[in-house]
């Protein structure tokens, strides 16, 4: 179990040095020159403003975003690890109980089924912060992917991406 906390520390830490070092590159996509003047563009979704509303609630960012297919599936996901939380918690503190009143004379091994429950109900709330994480990283990327369209080609039968530019 502390060999999978490290690892998931260490994980993360990478992850957040990556993306400090993600803010130091410029934008390339500031300005598109046409003709007579240069236009900038604009995003229409703020991927911060998607990341807040995630954290506040998760799905929200997703909402915001118009991904509505991945609000359902997040919180049921969400849901589950909740659910299964609560579900070993419970019988974490039911082997414990027995544990405490039996101790290593009982005929069954209460101690065993103890710290199985125990660590079940950790890597659960594992999975629960890495999906809350995941939901935010989704929102980001999708408001940052909202300007951008992939259609085929309908002459040449080919996919083809496409910056959308609204005026």
């Amino acid at each position: 179990m502390k060999l999978l906390i490290k690892n998931i520390t260490n994980i993360l830490v990478s992850i957040i040095l990556f993306s400090l070092s993600l803010y130091a590159q410029q934008d390339s996509t500031v300005s598109v020159d046409t003709s007579n003047s240069s236009q900038q563009f604009v995003m229409k979704k703020s991927p911060w403003g998607a990341v807040l509303r995630s954290a506040v609630i998760p799905g929200w960012g997703q909402i915001y975003t118009e991904s509505y297919w991945k609000v359902p599936v997040i919180w049921g996901v969400m849901g589950w690890f909740t659910y299964a939380w609560v579900d070993n918690n419970n019988k974490y503190i039911d082997y414990k109980n027995l544990y405490i009143q039996y101790g290593d004379n009982a005929i069954y091994d209460y101690k065993r089924a103890r710290d199985f429950y125990r660590d079940q109900r950790d890597q659960f709330a594992i999975y629960f912060v890495l999906t809350y994480f995941l939901n935010l990283v989704d929102a980001y990327v999708d408001a940052h992917l909202f300007d951008f369209n992939v259609e085929e080609n309908y002459f040449t039968g080919q996919k083809m991406l496409n910056l959308r530019i609204n005026f």
